[in-house]
């Protein structure tokens, strides 16, 4: 007899399996102990968690004798009995690392295995990325649905609402982007929205649906002084909504990410676009590891990270599987990813770039729900442009979050009646609450 005690997709804390047996005494008691063993390695096997390699394992006895048995799954101690500490590895899937495991023999006759600790995978390699983005585009999407049911609620997508409050006249020279100050793009300057026109729209993206409210502006630094203290007391006015507030304003100081923190910032947005070797091609003003200095200022601020990508501007499946690479070793994972089509907008480098497969950008959610299963997949920018069944497609591969209203920054976006239409006749509903516990 077995029972399963799966918590719900959070390998930080525990992920418990119970298997309970019979062994005999002695030698047999120890052969008792790997069938049960072998019984808990099946239960995982039959729990989503499998790949080619499906499991490895190194099993090791590495203390034996009369102790006190904790019997985590209740959080429970039994005095005067046996008990044995076994360690070993565990490779099932998309999940490596090393994990401790206690197997007690009760009085009663009862053996238990008990994962305590498990963590996700960030040391993945290319050859291993490129192996799971190049296979069969049916198993590709077989494999992330399953990853997606074990770490998420099916059927439910998150929706999120993304404002321009400081609009034009980027310093950046960014190839994709209408708002660049080196482009003639049409897109006109506008100075910093006010706090209570922000928040206007913060509460209508509310009553909406929206959990989350996203504030973005044209900014290569945040700036200091009178700007960043209305860009602060936008966000504690947002967060007295009880929704999760976001904001995207360009590169961050240390002191900068940890005031947004203690005004009540959830989640920092900032893409790395694409891979570090094409990055180049479409941004001079700016390093990569530049952007990766932002990530790393808003972590140690404790503030949720939410950084992807940007698809169909030249680069190439290899350059796909560098910015999944990228995303996939940052440890911890980005809380939210959002993965984007490219809107060719006029006046930049990229308006006439070629068009891209929509398959592609459904292999790329497929690949990034597999690789960070706790994340959150956002089906960002270009959805206006991409039929019903290629964004069918898209929730299918493990997309769960979307951009409500009919504006993205300054690129178009389906309008919320749309959207409600498209949701309701894929049987999709909005999260209730915010997806994380930040």
């Amino acid at each position: 007899m077995a029972q399963r005690f799966l918590a719900s997709g959070e390998l930080q804390r525990p992920l418990v399996t119970l298997v309970q047996g019979r062994p005999g005494p002695g030698r047999q008691q120890r052969r008792g102990v790997r069938a049960s063993f072998r019984r808990l390695l099946c239960i995982l096997r039959n729990s989503g968690y499998r790949g080619r390699a499906c499991v490895e394992t190194k099993v090791r006895v590495v203390r034996a004798g009369p102790t006190h048995a904790t019997k985590s799954t209740v959080n429970e101690e039994r005095k005067g009995t046996r008990a044995w500490t076994v360690r070993f590895l565990l490779r099932i899937g998309f999940l490596r690392g090393a994990v401790t495991a206690s197997l007690a023999h009760f009085g009663d006759g009862e053996t238990s295995f008990c994962i305590i600790a498990a963590s996700m995978r960030t040391d993945w390699t290319r050859q291993e990325i490129s192996a799971v983005y190049h296979q069969s585009f049916v198993d590709l999407l077989f494999r992330a649905q399953n990853v997606h049911r074990e770490f998420h609620p099916a059927g439910k997508v998150q929706i999120c609402r993304l404002l321009s409050i400081k609009t034009g006249g980027c310093p950046e020279d960014c190839a994709y982007c209408p708002q660049s100050a080196h482009y003639r793009t049409g897109v006109e300057r506008q100075q910093l929205m006010d706090k209570d026109e922000i928040l206007a729209y913060a509460s209508k993206g509310k009553a909406e649906g929206a959990t989350r409210f996203c504030m973005g502006a044209a900014w290569r630094q945040a700036p200091e002084g009178s700007e960043f203290e209305s860009v602060l007391d936008s966000v504690r006015a947002v967060a007295g909504l009880g929704i999760e507030v976001c904001c995207t304003l360009g590169m961050l100081t240390e002191t900068q990410a940890l005031r947004l923190k203690e005004a009540g910032l959830t989640a920092y947005n900032h893409n790395l676009d694409t891979s570090p070797e094409f990055y180049g091609q479409i941004i001079s003003t700016r390093f990569y590891q530049e952007r990766l200095d932002t990530i790393a200022a808003v972590r140690k601020a404790g503030i949720t990270v939410c950084c992807g990508g940007i698809l169909g501007m030249g680069e190439s499946d290899d350059d796909r599987v560098g910015l999944l690479h990228q995303l996939a070793t940052l440890n911890p994972h980005p809380e939210s990813v959002p993965v984007n089509m490219l809107v060719r907008a006029e006046g930049t480098p990229l308006a006439r770039a070629n068009e891209l497969d929509p398959l592609i950008m459904v292999r790329t959610i497929a690949t990034a729900r597999i690789l960070m299963p706790r994340s959150m997949v956002r089906l960002a920018a270009g959805r206006a442009q991409m039929t019903r069944e290629a964004v069918l497609l898209c929730f299918l591969a493990g997309a769960n979050s979307i951009f409500y209203g009919e504006k993205l920054l300054t690129t178009p976006n389906p309008a919320p009646d749309q959207d409600s239409e498209l949701l309701r006749e894929l049987g999709l509903k909005p999260m209730p609450q915010a997806a994380h516990a930040h």
